[in-house]
């Protein structure tokens, strides 16, 4: 299996709010997008979705930013992936001219092992990926970037 790029954006937008709780200055989409190379408006429609169901809180405005909705612990991977990736099949069936749609085992093997992926996923939570190595980079990031916005006096 293969995730999309949709849902690589999603995870490590969700490792970026997870590895410091940062409230000023606010972590904004435009901050997001430059630090993974990813462009604004897919980003804007990963945040979305992720806002939609309850993983992130959005603030609009000047003093407006992103945030997690809960705590990293309380967030499953396998969880969140299944919101991302949106769809329920590895092979969309319904869509090919088959002989063998209503009675194909191999759909069925399928299904079961999407399901055994996803539940694997869910034994670990957003603290589980973001902690150690993971957090100290992100953290190195996100101060390099208010860093290299901050005004120098001279």
């Amino acid at each position: 299996m293969q995730l999309t790029r949709f849902s690589d954006i999603g995870i490590r937008l969700l490792m970026y709010l997870a590895a410091q709780q940062r409230i000023t200055p606010p972590v904004t989409v435009a901050e997001v997008a430059t630090q993974f190379c990813v462009p604004r408006n897919h980003l804007v429609k990963v945040a979305g979705l992720l806002g939609k169901h309850g993983y992130i809180t959005t603030l609009r405005g000047r003093t407006g930013g992103i945030s997690l909705a809960s705590l990293p612990e309380n967030i499953r991977i396998g969880e969140v992936l299944r919101v991302l990736e949106g769809k329920s099949e590895l092979i969309p069936c319904e869509a090919l001219e088959c002989g063998l749609n209503r009675g194909c085992g191999f759909r069925n093997v399928l299904k079961s092992a999407l399901e055994d992926f996803y539940n694997k996923l869910d034994q670990y939570s957003l603290a589980d990926i973001t902690s150690g190595e993971p957090k100290m980079e992100i953290i190195r990031m996100q101060a390099n970037f208010i860093r290299s916005k901050t005004p120098t006096i001279a």
